[in-house]
């Protein structure tokens, strides 16, 4: 469980609370550059389609960086044609640019954005959106490498896009499927502090903004989508390519020297149900020892490893205790959070100071391993030493365990209760204009109010009648129900 009890900077994952009328529930951002043939179907194609299918009051935001041909005034002429649509005109290029720029300003609590040739078909909007109002999850991509993808584009893009992403999986860890389909979502209280660290300005934006977000522990939902190649894209591939590789490398170097503040990223203690001690349940001995001998098998490889690497450059015992010393910081490290399951900061340090205590056990037991076999043998073979460390190695790790379990991390719960999750409420959501971190620009767009076609009836699901906060998963009542449309043709 994680150990320190600091409040979070983000607040804690529920439902959105119903809202007014005029105030959209989704902000589509589309970004664009010089786009005045594809503008006009797009915004009228997507218009459409939220007004047949989605149930909340929508808006269309059109971010022009800095066009050069008549988008602006295609642009304007919709936001004239189209209460729901707005525009926003910024005089330097960049889709980073013009996302942060836009998302920042946006009043809706969830925001999205699609790419201007509608690639991605639009069923799957709603899909995104949705795990995102509900509060379960926090970023929503469309991925095109999903099972379940069916996707019609060329084999040059194909191996580009699957190559960058095993780039991306291999340098940064990232498990997320897809980071380039331009078809995502955040929920804007995450955006607030999220945004303000995301530095690039271009293409690499989108995968800078999920490995920041998956490494402070956000969730990303991932859905899969239906893709068709716009073989019109005026994406400069060899470009791109080189400044997401110098994006890769920026970031990867930033994680790695702890540079980058992801404790603002942090939700509050005990939004995490791992954070919580409930009653009954286990703590799960069995899991426990099934996980530290996975971590103690790669530990001993790695240890191994280290050993042939260092005794081609020194005896045996000059080898050992540098590979020892390295592989017991890496285990510890390998325990305290997939073992043990203690996450966040609070006791790193003691933790390995515990564990290099271990360590000189374990040290212990291997050089007095080594210093029998050599008061046996003279010359005992490379794989008679490697068989005695085996045999050390093993005895110690029963010993590490049984010190890890009861000094190193003891459960905490059986000496009681924890107050911290027991004493932590909820309280609902603020989607202020205020960011916790960096100061925002105020809306940059006037917002026409919706103009709602039908009658409806609005209820603030979650409230209670003396206006107290009773539930914290509310229900979202929808404000535009569609239920019929003549003019479906489905």
């Amino acid at each position: 469980m994680r150990t320190d009890s600091s409040p979070g900077t983000l607040p804690a994952r529920e439902h959105l609370p119903a809202g007014d009328a005029g105030t959209p529930v989704l902000d589509v951002v589309i970004p664009v550059y010089n786009e005045e043939k594809d503008l006009q179907p797009c915004v009228r194609r997507l218009h459409e389609h939220l007004t047949r299918t989605f149930p909340y009051a929508f808006r269309i935001t059109i971010a022009d960086n800095a066009s050069t041909d008549t988008t602006p005034l295609v642009a304007a002429r919709l936001e004239t044609e189209i209460p729901e649509v707005t525009n926003f005109r910024l005089e330097q290029k960049g889709r980073g640019r013009a996302l942060r720029t836009v998302w920042s300003a946006s009043d809706a609590p969830v925001l999205a954005y699609m790419d201007v040739d509608l690639s991605t078909d639009l069923n799957a909007l709603l899909p995104l959106v949705a795990p995102l109002i509900s509060g379960h999850s926090d970023l929503a991509i469309g991925s095109r490498l999903a099972r379940t993808s069916r996707v019609v584009r060329g084999p040059k893009r194909e191996f580009i896009s699957r190559t960058y992403n095993l780039i991306l999986r291999g340098s940064l860890q990232a498990r997320f499927s897809d980071a380039q389909c331009g078809f995502k979502a955040i929920r804007r209280d995450v955006a607030q502090v999220l945004l303000p660290l995301v530095e690039d300005t271009g293409w690499f934006f989108d995968t800078e903004m999920l490995v920041l977000a998956e490494r402070a522990g956000l969730r990303i939902h991932e859905v899969p989508v239906d893709w068709v190649d716009d073989p019109d894209s005026t994406v400069h591939i060899v470009r791109t390519a080189t400044d997401d590789l110098k994006g890769v490398w920026r970031i990867g170097r930033a994680l790695a020297t702890g540079s980058l503040p992801l404790d603002r990223l942090a939700r509050p203690f005990g939004d995490d149900p791992r954070d919580r001690e409930l009653t009954d349940v286990p703590t799960g001995l069995a899991r426990q020892l099934v996980g530290f001998c996975v971590v103690g098998g790669l530990s001993t490889l790695f240890y191994l490893l280290l050993y042939s690497a260092f005794r081609q450059f020194g005896g045996a015992q000059t080898a050992n205790a540098p590979a020892l010393l390295v592989s017991a910081v890496a285990n510890t490290a390998a325990n305290r959070r997939l073992t043990f399951g203690v996450r966040g900061r609070g006791g790193a340090v003691r933790h390995q100071a515990q564990g290099l205590v271990v360590f000189g056990i374990g040290l212990a037991l291997t050089s007095g391993s080594l210093a029998a076999l050599s008061a046996a043998t003279d010359s005992p073979a490379h794989s008679t030493e490697l068989a005695v460390l085996i045999a050390a190695n093993l005895a110690a790790t029963v010993l590490r365990f049984l010190l890890f379990r009861a000094w190193v991390f003891p459960d905490r719960g059986e000496s009681g209760p924890s107050t911290v999750a027991a004493a932590h409420t909820p309280a609902p959501p603020s989607y202020g204009p205020t960011a916790p971190y960096a100061p925002l620009p105020q809306r940059l767009v006037p917002h026409q109010p919706y103009r709602e076609p039908h009658q409806t009836t609005r209820v603030r699901a979650g409230e209670a009648a003396d206006g107290s906060w009773r539930d914290a998963t509310m229900r979202l009542e929808p404000v535009r129900p569609h239920h019929t449309d003549q003019g479906d043709p489905r």
